[in-house]
């Protein structure tokens, strides 16, 4: 499990020699920042000013990674020097350190919690300081950065994600579908632009109606710059702010025309498609990893196998996008979505077992804080998952089908086939995550259901 395992005592020792090194005082008052699917981020104090480290939560948790925190380091320099609100890089961790990789940076203001920017009074404005800070990071040029910055080959990137989908069983026909209409709706190269790779609430900071921060440029490659403007815009990332297309924090034609503004390039609504449909199965995809991530050891946080089941959410999202624009997937009959429900008998189901243990962790929940108390509302999520006995596991006719769908042997044009899709997709999200905001728009259009 490795670095995952340091305790904030012997954090504290190694940041001790990192900030020596760099000419600052010694930390006190560590404490672990919630969220983070990736990478851990710690707080700290330093001669009265605050400190963020980044880390990865294990060595081998970088082995697959196109360029390590070194690089990153000097990305996010990079971009603060173009005028991005990007956080001061004060030093990057060294081996002698005996922490693991990753770098301090100086904390900015603001909160990067999602709802509390959807209440900010002035979202228009945060959403004109979003496409600023995107056509700033997008003029930023190869001579600018490292040269281990990779760019995505489109066609590469299909056959990567292809693979994935593979190593992860083959077996969902969803995501196979959009594999399949990735392979047909792939466009032509354009000049590359650097990218941050995960620009989205989430990963920004905001304070008084303005954006004051842009964090976790682990992803940061060259490619189509409408890749960083259709990312933030999916569902996932918007927090139930359905009305608002761009971010959850205005239209798209607002967020479109303030880039073109500050970037001199015109929105290509066709790219911007591919690239929603692309990051849409990039991030399924992406949950399904945080599983082996756990299972392997490279970091056992209970918030990997949760993420994992964020896979139904991805999937569905999907399914809306098609049924967005395209009339051969528009439902030609209402998807069934009844199901019977028995009265239990007898012995205590795993199921209620998992929701005894979750009703328990609420009676604690005040004695809990900080990270703890954020790994205890994951623990309770995970225990609904398992109550609400997920009965939709991948069976070999999903992957018969999957296989045949990503082939191009059979089509959604087959009869039946959409609602079957649409039917298991409702039934999969309701027992993993219920409360996603999509559900409930998904079964009013699909089935009629209020």
């Amino acid at each position: 499990m490795g670095e995952s395992n340091l305790s904030a005592d012997a954090l504290v020792s190694g940041l001790g020699k990192t900030m020596h090194r760099a000419g600052l005082a010694a930390p006190r008052a560590l404490s672990r920042l919630t969220g983070g699917a990736t990478m851990e981020s710690w707080r700290f104090e330093a001669g009265g000013d605050a400190f963020v480290l980044r880390r990865a939560p294990s060595l081998a948790f970088m082995h697959d990674r196109p360029f390590g925190h070194a690089t990153e380091a000097a990305i996010i320099e990079a971009a603060r020097m173009a005028g991005v609100t990007a956080p001061e890089v004060v030093t990057v961790l060294e081996p002698d350190d005996g922490i693991g990789s990753g770098f301090v940076m100086r904390a900015l203001p603001g909160t990067p919690d999602p709802r509390q920017i959807l209440i900010m009074e002035r979202p228009d404005r945060i959403l004109r300081e979003v496409a600023r800070d995107l056509a700033r990071i997008h003029s930023l040029g190869r001579d600018d950065v490292p040269p281990d910055v990779p760019e995505l080959d489109y066609r590469e990137g299909i056959e990567g994600l292809c693979q994935q989908f593979e190593e992860a069983g083959g077996d969902r026909p969803i995501i196979a579908l959009g594999l399949r209409w990735l392979m047909d709706n792939v466009p032509d190269r354009i000049e590359p632009v650097l990218n941050h790779g995960d620009y989205r609430l989430g990963n920004i900071l905001c304070e008084d109606s303005h954006l004051t921060g842009v964090l976790d440029w682990e992803l940061a490659h060259f490619g189509d710059p409408h890749e960083d403007l259709a990312f933030g815009c999916m569902p996932v990332w918007r927090f139930a702010r359905y009305d608002r297309p761009a971010l959850g924090l205005g239209s798209l034609e607002d967020y479109f025309t303030s880039y073109e503004a500050e970037s001199g390039r015109t929105v290509d609504p066709a790219r911007f498609r591919f690239w929603s449909v692309y990051r849409t199965v990039w991030w399924a995809l992406g949950c399904i990893r945080m599983a082996d991530f756990w299972r392997r050891g490279e970091d056992r946080m209970l918030e990997r196998v949760v993420i994992s089941r964020r896979t139904s959410e991805q999937e569905l999202d999907l399914l809306l996008l098609f049924d967005e624009a395209d009339e051969l997937f528009a439902s030609r009959t209402a998807v069934n979505d009844a199901h019977d429900r028995y009265a239990r008998k007898g012995e205590a189901s795993s199921g209620e077992i998992a929701t005894a243990i979750s009703e328990w962790l609420v009676s604690i929940k005040d004695r809990m804080e900080g990270h703890d108390r954020f790994q205890l509302a994951v623990a309770r999520n995970a225990l609904g998952m398992i109550a609400r006995q997920d009965e939709n596991k991948a069976s070999a006719e999903d992957r018969e089908l999957a296989q045949a769908l990503l082939c191009g042997e059979r089509s959604v044009a087959e009869k039946g086939l959409v609602e079957r899709i649409k039917w298991q997709a409702l039934n999969k999200l309701a027992a993993d995550v219920p409360k996603y905001p999509a559900l409930a728009i998904a079964r009013k259009k699909w089935t009629g259901e209020e």
